[in-house]
């Protein structure tokens, strides 16, 4: 009974994962003539909406939340919803369809931000090796990015943006994930998915008033528009619950394991769309940093 659970977890996790790595290269480039704050906003609002249909009964919380789950919705919001995805989709929209398997390579450093921010935030004990682990991953991380060659502001500088976007984007999602597992202590994952949208939509809805960016939803393409629905029907809200719904079943280690899907699934994606394909000293880079972020969550399960 228990080893059924696992596997259908694992497949759960590993199909999300793979969900994600369509997304990144296929799915969220397309939209690279909108401007960014407005496709995050949209990204949220039509996955929210569509939840108000099945998990409306989760208003009743809010009589409930505290002063401090108000405080940490915010947070995973903020930092898991807005700034996260607005990071990796202006890094996704910098390199026009170039390097985006470096792009999402680099989201793979979210561990080393979310176990050293447990650390800071949530008290857990530092694992003896994480600091080597995390030193590694970082270093493969410049060699996935720039190979051998130093960095040309000049020549490269969309791709040199990129990166640092994503690495914006992984501290974010990192310090999301911490805060999440705080939240997840008191609430369902069917309350935390449906809130963290909920804020972001919020947040989001403030920046896109601030940026003056609601003229958007009149230059918004029909294909535009068919790339929000399928993202948010499956690459969006569906792999975060299909994620989760995973995750419970599994152990820490088994889900860092089915999430090289990711990684995996966008080489494969952009050379299969778009012909790229990484150099060898890319490869090594890689397989270097995904190994060395296995060994953090290995580390870290223990």
């Amino acid at each position: 009974m228990r080893s059924k659970k696992t596997i259908i977890g694992a497949i759960a996790v590993s199909l999300a994962s793979i969900m994600w790595g369509f997304d990144g290269v296929v799915l969220t480039p397309r939209l690279y003539n909108l401007n960014v704050v407005y496709v995050v906003f949209v990204l949220h609002l039509i996955p929210f909406l569509i939840m108000n249909i099945f998990l409306h009964k989760e208003y009743r919380h809010l009589k409930s939340f505290t002063s401090q789950d108000y405080l940490i919705f915010f947070l995973v919001a903020l930092l898991g919803g807005a700034i996260g995805t607005l990071a990796i989709v202006k890094a996704l929209f910098l390199i026009d369809f170039r390097h985006l398997t470096v792009v999402v390579l680099l989201q793979k450093l979210q561990p080393v931000f979310a176990i050293a921010l447990a650390v800071i935030l949530l008290k857990e004990k530092l694992k003896n090796k994480f600091i080597l682990w995390a030193s590694v991953a970082v270093v493969a991380s410049y060699f996935l990015v720039f190979g051998f060659n130093l960095p040309d502001f000049n020549t490269g500088a969309n791709t040199i943006y990129a990166a640092l976007y994503s690495l914006l984007a992984a501290f974010s999602f990192g310090c999301s994930t911490v805060f999440s597992k705080k939240i997840l202590l008191k609430y369902s994952f069917h309350t935390g998915t449906f809130y963290r949208y909920g804020f972001t939509t919020l947040i989001m809805l403030i920046f896109v008033s601030f940026a003056g960016k609601f003229n958007q939803f009149s230059v918004t393409t029909g294909e535009n528009w068919m790339f929000f629905l399928i993202i948010a029907f499956t690459t969006g809200s569906g792999a975060i619950f299909l994620y989760y719904y995973g995750l419970v079943r599994i152990r820490a280690i088994i889900a860092t394991i089915c999430e090289l899907f990711f990684p995996i699934s966008a080489i494969f994606f952009d050379y299969i769309v778009n012909g790229k394909i990484l150099s060898p000293v890319q490869w090594a880079a890689a397989v270097i940093m995904i190994f060395s972020i296995i060994k953090l969550n290995e580390q870290n399960s223990k």
